[in-house]
């Protein structure tokens, strides 16, 4: 893959970086969130710019990668965090959707596990 040249890369909420002057693109692991998912390092600058798009979506439209590459990138991405989310359901909820509403969250945490490991 190779870096576009001197393509306005957009970054949400109104920032943009010439794409051949981003140096680095990592995604924000402590409080991500809404207006906070990428650090952006631009060459010229200390400090990184926060961007509001995800690092994937800022890495492909720095290089035009693969849509099949990036969905994949994004769906392990999903699967992740619904595993994280589903970690933080108590017994009683995960009782509750498996008898009344035939959900097995166990299940499904078994399922994504496997999925992430491939």
């Amino acid at each position: 893959m190779r870096i576009q040249s001197s393509v306005l890369v957009h970054l949400g909420y109104g920032k943009y970086v010439r794409s051949d002057q981003v140096t680095s693109v990592l995604p924000i692991d402590e409080d991500r969130g809404p207006g906070r998912r990428t650090f952006v390092h631009v060459q010229g600058q200390q400090d990184p710019l926060v961007a509001s798009r995800a690092e994937d979506s800022i890495v492909r439209d720095l290089v035009q990668e693969p849509r099949e590459v990036t969905q994949s990138r994004q769906q392990q991405e999903i699967l992740s965090d619904l595993l994280t989310e589903l970690n933080n359901v108590n017994a009683t909820v995960r009782r509750i959707a498996r008898d009344e509403g035939g959900l097995d969250l166990e299940r499904l945490e078994r399922r994504i596990r496997t999925v992430l490991e491939e």
